[in-house]
C-alpha cells in the first residue's frame, strides 16, 4: 500500500468519525437537557397553559399522522415503481415522470404545506385536521417511495422473472409472488426514509394538521391533531422559560426514541425476511 492509498483511507476514516460523532454530540446533547423532564406524568399527560402537563396527545397525534401518510403513500407510491420498473415503455415520456419524481422529492416543505393549505384544506373543504395533514406529508414522501421501490425493484435478476415466465405464471403474478418478494429489503428502506422525513415536518403539518398545542385526542380524522415537531417548534420559539427549554428537549427526545423504535421493528422485519428468503 503506497502513501496515496493510505491517505486516501485515512481521508475516507475521518469523514466516517466525523459523521458519526456529529450524529452522537446532537443525540448526546439532546439526552443530557432532556432526560429530566422524561416522566409518567409528562408522557400520559395533557398539555395545559401552553408550556405546562404532558406530551401524550402530541405522541398519539404524531403517530396518527405518520399512519395516514403511510396508508396514501405507500400504495400509491409502490404502484407507481411498479409501473415505472415493469410496465413503462423506455422512451421521453417516462424519462420526463422520473425527472418531475426527482424535482418534487427536492420541493421544499413549505411549498408541500401551501399546497396542502390551499387544496386540501380549502379547495376540497378538509379544513385543518388529520386527513389534510396526513396526506400532505404523503405528497411530500411519495416521491421518496417512488425511487426507492422502483430501484429495488430494478434491483431484482431478471433471471428470477424470466424463470416464473418460463412455468407459465402470468406477469403480474411474477411480479407479487416474485419480483416484489425480492425487492422487499430495499422497499421497507425506502419507507424509512419517508418516514424519518414525515415524523419530524414540522411546516407542512402546522399549516394543515393543527397548532401542536392541542389537549385533546382526536375523534376521526377531520379533527385537529396536535403532533410532536409542531409541539417542540412552539415552545422552543415562543417560551421563554427554563421549564420550556427543558420540554423543549424533553420532547424532541422522545421523537427521536420514537422513530428509533420504528426503525428497528421494521429493520427487524426485514432481516427476518431476507432470512427468511435465503433458508426457502
Amino acid at each position: 500500500m503506497n502513501v496515496k492509498e493510505r491517505l486516501v483511507i485515512l481521508g475516507l476514516g475521518a469523514a466516517a468519525f466525523i459523521a458519526v460523532a456529529a450524529l452522537f454530540i446532537v443525540v448526546g446533547y439532546v439526552v443530557i437537557n432532556g432526560i429530566g423532564v422524561i416522566s409518567w406524568e409528562f408522557l400520559l399527560g395533557s398539555p395545559y397553559r401552553f408550556e405546562y402537563g404532558g406530551i401524550f396527545p402530541q405522541i398519539i397525534g404524531s403517530l396518527c399522522l405518520v399512519a395516514v401518510c403511510l396508508l396514501f403513500a405507500v400504495p400509491l407510491g409502490l404502484a407507481s415503481a411498479i409501473y415505472l420498473a415493469e410496465y413503462a415503455p423506455d422512451n421521453i415520456i417516462t424519462k420526463s415522470v422520473r425527472f418531475f419524481v426527482e424535482c418534487l422529492a427536492g420541493i421544499p416543505s413549505i411549498v408541500i404545506g401551501l399546497f396542502g393549505l390551499t387544496f386540501l384544506v380549502y379547495y376540497l373543504g378538509f379544513g385543518i385536521c388529520m386527513l389534510s395533514g396526513g396526506l400532505a406529508l404523503g405528497f411530500m414522501i411519495l416521491p421518496w417511495t417512488v425511487r426507492a421501490s422502483e430501484e429495488a425493484i430494478k434491483t431484482v435478476p431478471k433471471g428470477h422473472r424470466e424463470a416464473s415466465l418460463a412455468l407459465g405464471v402470468s406477469k403480474w403474478r411474477t411480479i407479487r409472488s416474485v419480483v416484489l418478494k425480492s425487492a422487499y429489503p430495499g422497499i421497507i428502506t425506502g419507507i424509512l426514509l419517508g418516514l424519518g422525513k414525515a415524523i419530524g415536518e414540522t411546516a407542512v403539518v402546522l399549516l394543515t394538521a393543527g397548532s401542536g398545542l392541542e389537549p385533546f385526542l382526536p375523534k376521526s380524522i377531520f379533527d385537529p391533531v396536535a403532533s410532536l415537531p409542531v409541539y417542540i417548534y412552539m415552545i422552543g420559539t415562543k417560551g421563554h422559560t427554563s421549564a420550556a427549554y427543558s420540554r423543549t428537549f424533553g420532547a424532541s427526545l422522545v421523537l427521536i426514541a420514537m422513530f428509533l423504535m420504528i426503525s428497528i421493528f421494521a429493520l427487524y422485519l426485514r432481516n427476518r425476511y431476507t432470512r427468511r428468503m435465503s433458508r426457502g
